[in-house]
C-alpha cells in the first residue's frame, strides 16, 4: 500500500496530491487510485424491484448479496476535509455472505490487490457492524523489473455502521479507515459516510461509474 505520502501531508495540499496524483500513489481497500465523482454514480436502476431482498437466500438476512458502494472521506487525520461533502475515496463492488463474512473488490489497479475481506454482525432490526481489514503485502512496483517484488506495506482496518433501507436496495452509513504501516503503527486515518445500491441480474456496468 504506498500511502506513506500522506505522512508528511494535510490540509488543501493533502487533497491537492490526492486529487493530481491518485492512480500512482494509493493501493489499499477504501483507498484506490482513481477517484471517482459521484456525479458519474447513477443509482436509477432496478427501481421496479424494491422487494427484491425479501426473497433472497431462503431467509438469509436482508444484508446479503451484492452491492455498488461509494466511499466519501470527510476529515483526514481528525481535520475537515475542505472540500464541500468531502472526497469520495472508493468505488466498490462488495458481497454479503449469509456466513457474516464479507468480500470487497476495489476500483483500483489489480497488480497491486484489489481484494480484501471483512466479517459483520446484525446490531437492530435494518442496522449492521462491518469490520473490514485489507492485508496488504508486497506491492508491484512499475518502476523495478517486470518480476520485482515491492516493499511490504501493511495493512488497515475499516469500521462501517450503516443502516438498511426499509425496501432493502440501498444502504447508508459511516465508516472510519486506518491504516497502518508494518510495525502496526497509524499513520493516516480517515472518516466519512458510505452509500451502497443493489446489484442485480439486470445492473448494467455502467451504473458502477
Amino acid at each position: 500500500m504506498k500511502l506513506q505520502i500522506w505522512k508528511s501531508i494535510s490540509g488543501m495540499g493533502a487533497l491537492t496530491l490526492v486529487l493530481s496524483i491518485a492512480p500512482a500513489g494509493m493501493a489499499q481497500c477504501g483507498l484506490p487510485n482513481k477517484l471517482i465523482k459521484p456525479s458519474n454514480w447513477s443509482p436509477q436502476y432496478d427501481a421496479t424491484r424494491p422487494q427484491l431482498v425479501l426473497a433472497a437466500l431462503d431467509g438469509s438476512a436482508p444484508i446479503v448479496g451484492m452491492w455498488h458502494v461509494v466511499f466519501t472521506a470527510q476529515t483526514q487525520n481528525g481535520e475537515t476535509i475542505p472540500v464541500t461533502g468531502g472526497v469520495v475515496i472508493d468505488n466498490s463492488v462488495v458481497v454479503w455472505h449469509g456466513d457474516g463474512t464479507e468480500i470487497m473488490n476495489s476500483s483500483r489497479s489489480a497488480q497491486d490487490g484489489n481484494f480484501c475481506l471483512g466479517v459483520w454482525e446484525r446490531t437492530g432490526d435494518r442496522t449492521y457492524l462491518l469490520n473490514h481489514i485489507p492485508w496488504q503485502g508486497n506491492v508491484y512496483d512499475p518502476a523495478a523489473a517486470p518480476d520485482a517484488i515491492g516493499a511490504p506495506q501493511g495493512g488497515a482496518q475499516i469500521i462501517e455502521k450503516i443502516t438498511l433501507s426499509p425496501d432493502g436496495n440501498s444502504y447508508t452509513g459511516t465508516f472510519t479507515l486506518h491504516a497502518y504501516d508494518t510495525s502496526g503503527n497509524v499513520y493516516v486515518w480517515f472518516t466519512g459516510v458510505l452509500s451502497a445500491k443493489r446489484i442485480t441480474p439486470e445492473t448494467p456496468f455502467g451504473a458502477l461509474l
